[in-house]
């Protein structure tokens, strides 16, 4: 049986050192005060979402 398929596709970016301490930094705080795990990858989708106003499913 295949993978099911996804709308989502791959991107590789470079961003400053510093920058991705700092968002893991901010990840790991995020991730206590919600009770679940999130990544500085996590932050960086909402961060454009919210940025840009994007809807939740690619709308």
């Amino acid at each position: 049986m295949g993978r099911p398929k996804s709308n989502n596709v791959q991107i590789n970016i470079s961003i400053p050192i510093e920058w991705k301490m700092q968002l893991e930094n901010l990840a790991r705080i995020y991730s206590v005060e919600e009770g679940e795990t999130i990544t500085f990858l996590d932050l960086m989708r909402r961060g454009i979402q919210e940025k840009y106003q994007l809807g939740e499913n690619n709308e």
